[in-house]
């Protein structure tokens, strides 16, 4: 009973994930790659706090390739220019620095990525609260991007 009430609920979980995934616009699918980064990383750092190392693994393997194969391979050099070179080059310095936590079994590397994906993700929560505001007051452009540190 109590398995199958667990797998009820983690599939209920996984339909809510879906569906709002396929609802989501293209930026909110972006906040949502960041949260789920910072989310991996978090657990990163409990676990190796808590000596899992196999667990640990996992969190910081997921959360590499959320950086690379969803935030990385979401940049668009075409349209993006400057910005989207340096969000490039920003996750690479992510990725590595989460691989040098991973083997050294150290938090700090963790913590600075975490820092920055906070910072991009504000940024980002930013973007989409502008949104409405700019598309009315410019007739529907682009809205500016924040000052992102990189």
């Amino acid at each position: 009973m109590y398995t199958n009430s667990r797998s009820a609920a983690h599939a209920y979980a996984n339909v809510g994930l879906e569906t709002g995934v396929a609802a989501a616009s293209p930026h909110q699918l972006i906040v949502m790659l960041y949260e789920g980064a910072e989310l991996s990383i978090r657990m990163a750092i409990k676990h190796m706090n808590e000596g899992d190392v196999a667990q640990k693994c996992a969190a910081i393997g997921k959360a590499s390739h959320i950086i690379l194969d969803g935030l990385r391979a979401a940049l668009d050099p075409q349209q993006g220019g400057d910005i989207a070179a340096r969000l490039d080059g920003l996750y690479d310095y992510m990725n590595k620095r989460l691989m040098l936590a991973n083997l050294n079994n150290q938090t700090a590397p963790l913590e600075e990525v975490l820092g920055l994906l906070r910072e991009l993700h504000e940024a980002w929560r930013q973007i989409g609260a502008q949104a409405p505001a700019t598309a009315s007051v410019a007739g529907g452009s682009r809205p500016a991007m924040p000052h992102i540190a990189a």
